[in-house]
């Protein structure tokens, strides 16, 4: 298909824009709805049931979106990382537990912490820069080793859930839609979650159908934030030994996209730290992020919204260590009287 298009430059190329565009949709999407896992497990309990309609309805289109695109057999996860059989089971959990009390410290997941730091919050955008730094320095820097060690310790697995792709597309959607049901959203933020949704489809199907060309393959990517901020840091400083992809495209599209929605809505605010033990919390809880995400294989997007609709049981481990960090660094802080923090929302 790539072919077809007739377009003037390399299928890497073309993912850049490719992701610039899927990019701009999440970011004023993920603006206006609050999109936010953190929020919607742990955040003000006001805003909780909303927030996890939100994320319910955004899920629950990602896996029929996603499902349905392997079904017609545009996209096959086979060989992707969240599909491995020797599954780094301690990489994943230890990764997952990090990247989980990293939200919490920073008061937002990578996502939202992006998002808001296109809507002028500072803490959240020297937020994202620590935590890329720390990614990268996981990816290829001085904590590699410690990233091949924990990836070394694997168990067998199946690689996949067992069984058709579409009857645990509908056990999902079906829990999703329930959530959806139970959350009272309105009408509008729901529509807003389900347009986001649908970028989860869109890009796997893009990066692996659309921009496919079998003499100048690029990687089939999906919406995440942890390789990306990687990706997009190493090529900033080195770009004239790297090249940008999708990965660096989206994370361009998603700022111009949250920056666009918060000066139309009115949202924009520049914010910066109140205290240094805030800026502490913040900056700490980056690092474990950006270590964390890639030990788990992503971040609450990457393993969680569109790592969930692969199927992959390493994305589903990967998730629900993240959820068991969250309500356990929320419980802990809570307790000591740490958990109210004024911090990115």
């Amino acid at each position: 298909m790539f072919e077809t298009l007739g377009l003037e430059m390399t299928p890497r190329e073309a993912s850049v824009w490719f992701g610039l565009l899927v990019g701009l949709g999440f970011g004023a999407l993920a603006q206006l709805t609050r999109f936010c896992l953190r929020r919607a497990l742990v955040g003000p309990e006001g805003e909780r049931a909303e927030a996890r309609g939100v994320w319910a309805m955004a899920l629950l289109v990602a896996v029929l979106g996603t499902q349905g695109a392997v079904a017609l057999g545009l996209v096959s996860f086979g060989a992707h990382r969240f599909h491995v059989e020797a599954l780094p089971v301690v990489a994943l959990v230890a990764g997952g537990l990090m990247f989980g009390l990293g939200t919490v410290l920073a008061r937002g997941c990578l996502s939202r912490l992006t998002v808001l730091s296109a809507s002028g919050n500072l803490r959240a955008l020297l937020a994202i820069v620590v935590a890329a730094v720390a990614a990268q320095a996981t990816l290829q820097g001085a904590l590699a080793p410690v990233r091949v060690a924990l990836g070394s310790v694997t168990v067998a697995g199946p690689g996949a859930l067992p069984g058709a792709g579409w009857i645990w597309a509908a056990v999902i959607a079906g829990l999703a839609a329930l959530v959806v049901w139970r959350s009272g959203a309105r009408v509008s933020v729901l529509a807003g979650a389900a347009l986001l949704g649908a970028l989860v489809p869109l890009a796997w199907v893009g990066t692996g159908y659309v921009l496919f060309d079998e003499f100048d393959a690029i990687p089939l990517e999906g919406l995440a934030f942890t390789g990306p901020f990687a990706e997009t840091i190493f090529w900033g400083v080195a770009a004239q030994v790297t090249s940008a992809g999708f990965g660096a495209g989206l994370v361009g599209g998603v700022l111009a996209g949250a920056l666009l929605a918060a000066v139309g809505s009115r949202s924009f605010r520049v914010e910066s730290f109140e205290s240094a033990g805030q800026m502490g919390r913040s900056l700490g809880g980056a690092v474990l992020m950006g270590v964390g995400g890639v030990l788990a294989g992503g971040c609450t997007v990457g393993a969680g919204l569109a790592g969930v609709p692969t199927l992959g049981v390493a994305a589903l481990i990967a998730l629900g260590s993240i959820v068991a960090g969250i309500l356990a660094a929320d419980a802990v802080l809570s307790r000591r009287g740490a958990g109210r923090m004024v911090a990115a929302e």
